[in-house]
């Protein structure tokens, strides 16, 4: 009986014994070291800035394209998301190697940087302006597809101009409802 309890007291000590190697570890397992955080992030911030890139080449070839064959024309709704789109693909490259400058704004310019460019308000508001303008090409193809009589007596180019002038300027009135936030 004797020797049961000496032997569990020894299985007992060491199982509650630990080291500060195994502290160090378990501890940085949990919460990521401060400096691996920031290299996470500036990964992030530059994988962003390369999308940005790669969507902004993408949406301004594909203007091009449609400028040279005098598709612009036809196809208003489909040029405009593409300039939408071409509009967040450089906001989202500008914002991001702003970030990633870490630069340390002063002043009222420096005020105006952070609330619309740092706090990324006009990124926002070109992305909402996308999905209405998003929302009027699916009407307007629901329409022409399903109701061709009906899309040929409503759908004027006054309408679709009326559409894009509305994603324009929806998406800066849903800005206007968002509390501003500085970066």
């Amino acid at each position: 009986m004797i020797e049961d309890s000496s032997t569990t007291n020894t299985h007992l000590s060491v199982a509650m014994t630990t080291t500060q190697a195994e502290e160090t570890e378990t501890t940085y397992g949990i919460t990521p070291a401060p400096s691996s955080s920031r290299a996470a992030d500036v990964m992030f911030q530059c994988a962003v800035v390369i999308i940005g890139i790669v969507g902004a080449a993408a949406n301004a070839l594909v203007l091009y394209a449609m400028i040279v064959s005098k598709q612009h024309k036809n196809q208003l709704l489909i040029f405009n998301q593409n300039v939408f789109d071409l509009c967040s693909s450089l906001l989202l490259v500008t914002i991001y190697t702003l970030k990633l400058c870490d630069i340390y704004l002063t002043g009222t310019l420096g005020y105006w940087l952070c609330m619309m460019l740092l706090s990324e308000n006009l990124l926002w508001t070109s992305v909402n302006g996308s999905v209405i303008n998003l929302l009027s090409i699916a009407v307007e193809r629901y329409v022409k597809v399903v109701h061709p009589a009906l899309g040929k007596k409503l759908l004027h180019k006054w309408v679709i101009f009326s559409a894009i002038a509305f994603a324009w300027i929806g998406s800066i009135v849903y800005l206007d409802q968002r509390p501003l936030t500085s970066a």
